[in-house]
């Protein structure tokens, strides 16, 4: 019987088998960030040990960076060369990203420190600067590490005592999954992204539906998404309770990497592409679970409720109780009241708050270039608060060598600095309790965009339209 490709990877970094218990995992990156890091670090200390292979880890701050323009530096004119002057006030997000800093100086990790030109959110930052690579297993203490397994890799999402693991011995104790494969076939129809397709299989597969799976995402549809597109289907895995989502390498994959910073070169890149042909599933391998979904079934979505599977087609409506037991009511009901929303209604048209494009799951350059070629030659609503925040610095300096913040200007928006931003509520870009918020990021739980704020997960393309109208709105009726 043939092999997954997530068998084939996982196989290959096998270091000892546990018996009855977990497989020691050989790890080949492992990104660092200032949230979950610093007690790993002071378990190391703790026991006297060094970081065992410093060179195989990546750290950088990005939960608690500010986004906000520093008029001293020139505000929306900073390009890629980062902005040095960067400053956090608050004192809890300032010593987490100095703990970062000064834990790296010590151990001698690669740091890509706040305001520098290599700075970024840790997950938009790996694949474009080609640290996250075909074949790897990459781990990092954040549970969105599933966006690099669009590269063709294992990428999971540890804990503290997990991170200290890899830090001591580039190595981790996990139980190795079971496999499912996620089929989408035929075209997507008009308006219909990426996101759209990660929402929709959230809300049939529902939050729990992969828990004990590592996915891997198949099919024409994925065969025909950019690289942008399948970092944002990775990324949402976890949200399906996936320990993994990982796409096979391809044509489009190499190119995507072919020349970035730390890619192979030369012989060494011609080399490693032989190799990562073979990353595929055979084809008489069996997995665990197979899913196919129809591409013409998924239309622009959003969500209504306060998990990111509780989603509906944007012309859609809420649903009602009928059919639903006790318990499903209750649930239903406590979402809806938290999001001042009722069985049954239809979300098209309701009032928006605030816009939010940015994240590890819509911050990269393509997203940029979706949102503005919806508001090019309109403008903004004037009742609506926008935050644009590009992934990484690199994604910032496109979005200006290519025009695309003068089309943002013109329309009323300003590109802000690279940042997690307003995805989790941790820097100061929060949403003000009972604002609704549109969002491409990947969260919609109750506060995680900020106290009492409420959120309706949406593509770029959906977010830039309800940026221009002020209501929720379908892109496919500015088209018409």
């Amino acid at each position: 019987m043939g092999k997954t490709l997530f068998d084939k990877i996982w196989d290959a970094h096998v270091i000892q088998n546990v018996e009855d218990g977990p497989t020691q995992l050989y790890i080949d990156r492992l990104y660092a960030h200032e949230v979950t890091s610093p007690q790993a670090f002071d378990t190391l200390r703790d026991k006297g040990l060094r970081v065992f292979r410093p060179e195989k880890i990546v750290a950088m701050p990005d939960h608690n960076i500010p986004s906000e323009l520093p008029v001293a530096d020139g505000g929306k004119k900073l390009k890629g060369e980062g902005c040095p002057s960067m400053a956090i006030d608050d004192p809890v997000g300032r010593k987490q990203v100095e703990t970062l800093k000064r834990n790296c100086e010590e151990f001698g990790i690669r740091h890509f420190a706040m305001g520098t030109r290599d700075n970024g959110i840790i997950h938009v930052v790996g694949p474009e600067k080609g640290l996250s690579l075909p074949g790897m297993t990459i781990v990092c203490g954040d549970s969105h590490t599933s966006t690099h397994g669009a590269v063709g890799a294992i990428a999971m999402g540890i804990g503290t005592s997990e991170v200290a693991q890899v830090l001591a011995s580039q190595c981790i104790l996990q139980s190795k999954p079971k496999t499912m494969r996620i089929n989408i076939e035929g075209q997507l129809p008009e308006g219909t992204t990426p996101k759209d397709v990660a929402l929709y299989i959230m809300a049939q597969m529902t939050t729990s539906g992969a828990t004990g799976y590592a996915v891997e995402y198949a099919g024409e549809v994925v065969r025909n998404m950019s690289m942008e597109g399948r970092l944002t289907l990775s990324n949402l895995s976890i949200e399906m309770g996936s320990r993994a989502g990982l796409i096979a390498p391809d044509e489009t994959t190499f190119q995507y990497l072919k020349g970035r910073e730390y890619a192979p070169k030369g012989a060494d890149w011609d080399r490693a592409v032989e190799k990562w042909k073979e990353l595929k599933s055979d084809d008489d391998a069996v997995f665990d679970k197979e899913v196919t979904y129809r591409a013409e079934d998924i239309a622009p979505r959003i969500t209504y409720g306060t998990n990111p599977g509780a989603g509906i087609a944007i012309d859609g409506n809420i649903p009602t109780l009928d059919g639903l037991n006790e318990a499903e009511q209750a649930q239903l009901l406590a979402q809806l009241q938290y999001m001042q929303f009722q069985p049954g209604q239809k979300l098209e048209g309701t009032p928006v708050d605030y816009v939010f494009l940015g994240a590890c799951t819509n911050g990269r350059i393509e997203d940029f270039r979706a949102f503005a070629s919806v508001v090019k030659g309109r403008k903004k609503a004037p009742n609506v608060v926008a935050w644009l925040v590009p992934g990484s610095w690199l994604v910032r300096q496109q979005i200006i060598d290519e025009g695309i913040d003068r089309v943002l200007e013109e329309a009323g928006f300003e590109l802000r600095l690279p940042s997690c931003s307003a995805c989790l509520a941790m820097n100061a870009d929060k949403v003000p309790a009972g604002k609704l918020a549109i969002s491409t990021s990947n969260r919609n739980f109750v506060g995680r965009q900020g106290p009492g704020a409420r959120t309706i997960l949406a593509s770029p393309l959906t977010v830039a339209a309800s940026a221009l109208t002020g209501v929720v709105t379908d892109i496919r009726k500015m088209r018409e």
